[in-house]
């Protein structure tokens, strides 16, 4: 029975949980460590652990792309970020790393991501990526997708992640044509991961689109102006498992066919990623 609270006359809501919310109960029964793996595959592509890094300026340029890569796990470079922007976005970064003034760190910002993506670079970037010897991901935004596939694609990349703040498999728009995600997934060769979805139905469609991995969350954290611009603070736990009985009702549906859950946010300890691990679990 779903746990929903009142929350004003005529209107009610479904509590949700934060990792913070939820701990795990050991059960009667234990596993030995020599047992326990935490490799997974996605598509043809295995990996050693299960940690995919968050397409951010801020976290991955293709070094630390490639080094995640080597770890086991699989970095993602974002080719809408300075660095398919900038031959060497280095100092970019330098100078932002040091601003802390809110106001002028925003302005900032926004002159800098002024510069025009450069499709030599998105190449370049891939190149770099495919020397490093690992599994080569980008990300681009569902905005962007269908401009910047062909330069994607001609790249060569191995894994493409559609990601944006708030995805669905329905956008609805009256100015621009919306990107309709499974005809888009159905006429690729490569495996998708899109994202991120807060909600059972949601995940459930992004499943029916064709994608090899949803995202579940919005990649929130301490830092994140999502909540305090738009309201949207998402309860990851309660996501994570809502997510996991979309998938489950998907296998089903599929006779079998298994999608990958991707938290995005929330996560801040090794502990969370247990805890993330657990609500994910497919019974």
């Amino acid at each position: 029975m779903r746990d929903v609270v009142e929350i004003g006359l005529g209107k009610t809501a479904q509590r949700g949980y934060h990792l913070d919310d939820i701990a795990i109960v050991p059960s009667r029964r234990t596993r030995d460590v020599d047992d326990v793996s935490t490799a997974w595959q996605l598509d043809a592509y295995p990996f050693g652990i299960p940690c995919v890094g968050h397409p951010s300026d801020a976290t991955m340029s293709p070094s630390s792309a490639v080094r995640l890569g080597q770890l086991g796990g699989l970095g993602v470079l974002n080719v809408e970020g300075l660095w398919t922007r900038y031959e060497n976005p280095t100092k970019v970064l330098d100078e932002l790393a040091g601003l802390d003034e809110d106001a002028r760190a925003t302005k900032r910002l926004q002159e800098v991501y002024a510069e025009p993506i450069r499709p030599d670079l998105i190449a370049e970037r891939v190149r770099e990526l495919r020397a490093g010897g690992g599994t080569v991901a980008v990300r681009v935004s569902p905005q962007h997708t269908l401009a910047l596939a062909p330069v994607i694609l001609d790249a060569g990349v191995d894994i493409l992640v559609i990601q944006g703040t708030i995805v669905s498999a329905e956008h609805v728009s009256t100015t621009d044509e919306p990107l309709n995600l499974k005809e888009f997934i159905a006429d690729l060769d490569l495996p998708v991961i899109v994202g991120g979805c807060t909600d059972y139905k949601t995940a459930l469609h992004l499943m029916r689109t064709g994608a090899a991995g949803v995202i579940v969350g919005i990649g929130g954290d301490e830092w994140s102006t999502t909540e305090s611009v738009l309201g949207i603070r998402v309860p990851m736990a309660t996501a994570i498992a809502d997510a996991a009985a979309a998938r489950r009702d998907y296998l089903d549906e599929t006779g079998g066919r298994y999608v990958h859950l991707i938290a995005d946010g929330d996560i801040q300890t090794s502990g969370d990623i247990a805890k993330r691990s657990a609500a994910a679990r497919t019974r």
